[in-house]
């Protein structure tokens, strides 16, 4: 079932996406530092990004990556010991 579109012009229709907490969370906070300006977490906005330059999109560029931080080093789990 497709969510019904927003009615912001902004906002394209929600998309589900799966990625497991140990990245997705360090993610928002890796992106928040890369674009402090944004203020809420732009992760969708760098992975429209990527999308755009992983298709080769005309113009299209790497998102800008931020500098190493916590979010650099994987998290432990029960599987790596």
């Amino acid at each position: 079932m497709t969510p019904e579109p927003l009615d912001d012009d902004k906002y394209d229709t929600p998309r589900r996406f799966r990625a497991p907490d140990d990245e997705w969370f360090p993610f928002g906070d890796a992106t928040k530092a890369a674009h402090p300006e944004a203020g809420r977490s732009p992760r969708a906005q760098v992975l429209r990004e990527l999308m755009r330059w992983y298709m080769r999109r005309p113009g299209a560029r790497l998102p800008e990556r931020p500098p190493a931080g916590p979010w650099s080093t994987p998290a432990v789990t029960n599987d790596d010991a």
